[in-house]
């Protein structure tokens, strides 16, 4: 590892309003380094990786790309200056080819018509650079996710960037393709460019990453080698306390078997992806889906909340006939989702946080033909301190929220919807803590067990093995639309076991 410094960022201060997100942030990264970085939801580093990226300028503080101070007042800026960056949400169009997404923005024309040849022979070369066996004419919609993945770190190399940052790159990868990537990302860092790699999954970061630096309350409050720090100093770090582990959680008792089913479905199909599917759902069981990602396990959540209709099957709610032909229908059933993709499905970004935790219970919170307002916000401020949305009010917009405070207003919508006298009889979640930090994912699956033992019937899909084994009574593996093992939390001894199950070994 070269031990010259790519990035350094002494004393960055940032604030919004009243709020000062960043506190003297100090950051150095080394060409041929990969730099973890973590923290909690809200810590501040989603900010500082903006201020690297010129989407905020700093209050106060220095930036210094390869020795030479920087004002970086745009993205543009920062990409010629060799930053990229690849967020957690892609940002790929996927109806146009490999090389037109790479090249989009900035396409080679000749004779002012798209050079179509140059734009292909330009993204193989950066895509053999990768090592990576991939057709520049093929289709971005027609790719598995974990090529998308690899699509927009191409996009990024093809500006030359020797600064790469990436945003919780394993978050929608399945297991497969993850040791792909961490090949890919020391490909990299052996070229001498340096990568910041955040995430809030520690066995990756012990995996991949040279040293690492945690923020916590907009300050860095630990940097050293990934090899001499314990799991539980980078955890006591990120939160600030000693947090109780998932797998050491008080194990629940298993739900009775004369407890009432809430949930029966029976040969259950839709399109290729949901194959003859039947299973129960005890009240207040917890039901794991587990499966590679296109397994059919978020197809068949649509299918339960009405977002898609299957082509032929049965389900019954409380042992009678439930088919919902749109999401409004299940939610009047007492039936909710909260969706893997919470930008896209599970929240209106531009709108409040109060906006979106009461938008599925506007209804409930009517004086006439009016909205009780004072009534709304007093359950969004409850709701905000409850699930201890950090530095947030119901009135700002849920755009300025960290991906975890982010997921949290999604959960709260249906809380809301509870607290106003629909309580759920089903819940399903996909993927709850897909990019969250550790004290996020350990409340959200607390308050998970909190939902069952009131008697909801949950359905929790995880790719994270060590969630389903920590709160799930049972657990479903799918492959290819069909359901392969119905395993009782008893007979899955490890995380290894669940995982041969899901290979189907």
């Amino acid at each position: 590892m070269n031990t010259s410094a790519a990035v350094r960022m002494s004393g960055i201060r940032k604030s919004f309003g009243d709020v000062e997100v960043l506190k003297g942030v100090d950051l150095e990264v080394h060409r041929g380094e990969v730099h973890a970085l973590l923290g909690g939801n809200g810590a501040g580093k989603s900010t500082l990786m903006k201020i690297l990226r010129g989407v905020h300028r700093p209050d106060a503080g220095s930036v210094e790309l390869d020795g030479v101070a920087v004002d970086l007042r745009s993205p543009a800026d920062a990409t010629a200056g060799g930053v990229g960056m690849v967020f957690q949400e892609f940002s790929l169009v996927p109806s146009l080819t490999v090389a037109q997404n790479m090249h989009l923005g900035r396409e080679h024309r000749t004779r002012g018509l798209l050079d179509d040849r140059r734009m292909r022979r330009d993204s193989a070369e950066v895509l053999d650079r990768m090592g990576v066996e991939l057709d520049p004419r093929a289709v971005v919609g027609d790719l598995p996710v974990g090529y998308r993945q690899l699509v927009e770190i191409a996009k990024a190399l093809s500006h030359q960037a020797r600064i790469l940052v990436l945003d919780e790159p394993t978050a929608s990868l399945p297991y497969s393709e993850v040791e792909r990537l961490f090949a890919l990302v020391q490909r990299l860092a052996a070229q001498n460019i340096a990568v910041i790699y955040i995430s809030h999954r520690m066995a990756e970061i012990t995996r991949v990453a040279d040293r690492m630096s945690v923020i916590r309350d907009g300050r860095r409050v630990l940097c050293d080698d990934v090899a001499a720090v314990s799991p539980e100093r980078v955890a006591e770090a990120i939160v600030g306390r000693e947090i109780l582990h998932l797998a050491e959680a008080p194990t629940r008792e298993p739900v009775p078997t004369d407890t009432p089913t809430v949930l029966s479905v029976r040969d259950l199909r839709a399109g290729s992806r949901v194959q003859a599917v039947s299973f129960d759902l005890a009240r207040g069981e917890i039901l794991g889906l587990a499966g590679l990602i296109g397994s059919g396990r978020t197809e068949l959540a649509h299918c339960l909340f009405g977002v898609d209709r299957p082509d032929r099957g049965t389900m019954a709610l409380d042992g009678r006939a439930y088919r919902p032909a749109a999401p409004g229908d299940a939610i009047a059933a007492g039936v909710m989702l909260l969706p893997e993709s919470r930008a896209q499905q599970g929240l209106v970004l531009e709108h409040t946080i109060g906006q979106n935790m009461l938008l599925p219970s506007l209804r409930r919170l009517g004086r006439g033909p009016l909205v009780d307002d004072e009534r709304g916000r007093a359950l969004c401020d409850d709701l905000v301190a409850r699930l201890q949305i950090r530095g947030a009010t119901g009135r700002i917009p849920v755009s300025r929220l960290s991906g975890g405070n982010q997921q949290k207003v999604a959960l709260a919508k249906w809380l809301a919807l509870r607290d106003t006298g629909l309580s759920p009889r089903v819940l399903i979640l996909d993927e709850p803590t897909a990019g969250v930090d550790i004290a996020t994912k350990t409340d959200i699956m607390h308050l998970v067990r909190e939902l069952a033992d009131t008697g909801t019937g949950v359905v929790l899909i995880s790719s994270e093995l060590e969630e389903l084994l920590a709160v799930a009574d049972r657990v479903l593996v799918l492959r290819s639309g069909c359901v392969t093992a119905d395993l009782a939390r008893s007979d899955i001894p490890d995380e290894e076991s669940l995982q041969l199950a899901i290979q189907g070994a």
